[in-house]
């Protein structure tokens, strides 16, 4: 197989955040640090909310959700749902020396959102303890895009890919693994190239030296309003496949382990800022615009797309699809033979919290409740 890696200066500059969904990564494998904030909490939270059993180990969780943000815990905090609980969230944000990996690794935050699927499970397959405990996207309305004079224009899936070169990692387990399910060897059947980013790469489709390229979430604003008669989006992530898992909640074992009250309370807080989004989009677009320093309409293009779809949800089926994917592919450790996915996914708490949020929650909204109920027992069982 060939493969190209293409870095460089390019003579396009296209300032947008890159979708968190996919970073590029360095996989490295410290001693994960101990958490040590052990500060009581709750006692701000209304007596009739806290009960002795639901006092948090800690009241500041430490979190990094990359630069596109975390709208549910946006909401969270401004609704007062963390408060009411007793929680505090403290937004550690990545460097150009430590990416958010490496800061969970090195115990310097607590909890990562926006690191995709993929990335976290690599890690795990070279020996790092980290538990992957629930969800941010489900899927992230990231589109395939091609040029408007391409031969390509009018693709309507994966299998129009083959023989091409597609601008993408080759690690996007949703597309190797439906390109195996087409019979063929997903890192033969076409060319892979990689750029360090987004832009980078709508810059190489640009100039034609590439004839596919995937785009993150927050692409879709320019490819819309700014490139509309260049590119053509023609199908999405999500066409490949369906509830790929996008972006997994991890953390260090320890801190999952010792933490299981703080964890249950904050999956309690997110659930009720997620019904809040689902009745409230456009309210959530100001709020998250705000947050991010960013346009209405940037935020807009994205978050109101019916393909951005967000959930706690932990997804167990689809993580051990994307380990199974990887692993055939060739994209974990040779190690990862003696690990045990399931030992580094965790499902009971959010489960927990849900039960909770249903029973004090659930009348006011039997659709949406039992709803999330039925998704997590489509997706984990």
């Amino acid at each position: 197989m060939k493969k190209r890696i293409l870095f460089g200066v390019l003579t396009l500059c296209i300032t947008l955040l890159i979708s968190a969904c996919a970073t590029q990564e360095v996989i490295i494998d410290p001693a994960p640090a101990a958490h040590v904030e052990v500060t009581p909490a709750a006692e701000s939270a209304p007596e009739a909310l806290i009960q002795e059993s639901d006092i948090p180990e800690i009241s500041v969780i430490r979190w990094n959700w990359g630069t596109s943000g975390n709208v549910l815990v946006t909401i969270a905090e401004e609704r007062g749902y963390f408060a009411e609980y007793g929680l505090t969230i403290e937004n550690v944000p990545a460097t150009a020396i430590a990416d958010a990996m490496t800061l969970l690794i090195g115990g310097q935050v607590d909890i990562v959102s926006n690191s995709g699927t993929a990335g976290p499970l690599q890690r795990v397959a070279a020996g790092v303890d980290l538990v992957s405990f629930g969800g941010h996207m489900v899927t992230g309305a990231m589109p395939v895009i091609v040029r408007c004079d391409s031969e390509f224009a009018g693709a309507t899936g994966v299998e129009d890919l083959i023989g091409t070169r597609f601008a993408a990692r080759p690690s996007f387990f949703a597309f190797t693994g439906a390109i195996m399910d087409l019979g063929y060897e997903p890192l033969e059947a076409l060319e892979w190239i990689v750029h360090p980013s987004y832009p980078d790469a709508l810059a190489a489709l640009l100039r034609g030296e590439v004839d596919f390229a995937l785009m993150g979430t927050g692409q879709n604003y320019v490819i819309r309003n700014q490139l509309a008669d260049e590119v053509e989006i023609v199908f999405y992530h999500s066409t490949v496949m369906p509830n790929y898992s996008c972006c997994r909640l991890v953390a260090n074992r320890e801190f999952v382990e010792s933490n299981p009250v703080t964890i249950r309370l904050m999956f309690q807080a997110l659930i009720r800022a997620q019904h809040w989004f689902e009745n409230n989009r456009e309210e959530a677009v100001v709020l998250q615009a705000e947050r991010m320093g960013s346009s209405e309409e940037f935020v807009a293009s994205f978050m109101l797309h019916e393909r951005y779809v967000l959930s706690l949800d932990p997804l167990k089926n689809a993580t051990v699809r994307a380990w199974n994917i990887l692993d055939a592919t060739g994209f974990l450790d040779e190690e990862a033979t003696n690990i045990d996915i399931m030992d580094h996914i965790n499902i009971e708490l959010f489960e927990a919290a849900l039960d909770e949020v249903i029973r004090k929650h659930g009348d006011t909204d039997p659709e949406f409740f039992n709803g999330l109920r039925t998704f997590f027992e489509e997706q984990n069982r």
